[in-house]
């Protein structure tokens, strides 16, 4: 198995998270990160997700292979936009931060929980803290690209 610095958790049911999850994607790589992104990287066995005959052994199989890039991850980002949070991103970080690994979150959406806050379990999750805009996401993984060297 591969190692990666970012494990990408988030949404991938639509065209526009699905493009919004590679340019995230792209803009971690381009500041010097490996990312493993599940919808590129994940191979074959996502798209046989569609199939309802394929559904219980590939969805274990992918379940399988992406909690063991998770571990093979040294950080995580979650996508956080959208009404509510995705339920697989939400079991994804609860899995990375129990793993001690870099969470960080990333929201673009002003939508947030009734209190004009996130869910707390959320945010005390967040390792480094949740990103807001491109230029917040640039600084956060510039301070962990120097508390690397």
């Amino acid at each position: 198995m591969p190692k990666y610095d970012f494990y990408i958790s988030a949404p991938l049911f639509n065209e526009m998270e699905i493009n919004f999850n590679e340019k995230v994607s792209s803009f971690i790589e381009k500041l010097g990160f490996s990312t493993y992104l599940p919808q590129r990287d994940g191979g074959e066995d996502e798209m046989l997700l569609k199939d309802p005959e394929l559904w219980p052994e590939t969805s274990k199989k992918v379940f399988d292979r992406d909690v063991e890039s998770l571990r093979a991850s040294s950080a995580l980002i979650m996508v956080m936009d959208g009404r509510v949070p995705d339920e697989g991103a939400c079991v994804e970080l609860g899995m990375a931060y129990a793993l001690g690994k870099i969470c960080i979150g990333f929201q673009t959406d002003t939508r947030r929980f009734a209190t004009g806050q996130n869910n707390l379990m959320l945010d005390y999750c967040m390792s480094y803290k949740i990103a807001y805009n491109w230029e917040e996401l640039e600084k956060t993984l510039i301070e962990i690209k120097k508390t690397r060297k």
